[in-house]
């Protein structure tokens, strides 16, 4: 089942909390677009430039404590 952007929103609305504002965050970050946003595009762009000039940190690497 495709649920739309604009459904998600309307679902979400219903939910009377404190934490309304994260739930709908969360759940609209799993909601697919057609295409990605102009600001998606631009952090790809961001984290190619980023990866090509500093490169990655293996996960086993980081320091998690």
């Amino acid at each position: 089942m495709d649920i739309t952007r604009e459904t998600l929103h309307e679902l979400v609305e219903n939910i009377s909390s404190d934490y309304f504002g994260i739930v709908r965050h969360i759940l609209v970050g799993f909601v697919r677009e057609e295409e990605p946003l102009p600001d998606e595009i631009e952090a790809i762009e961001r984290s190619k430039i980023s990866i090509a000039t500093y490169g990655t940190v293996d996960f086993d690497d980081v320091d998690w404590d």
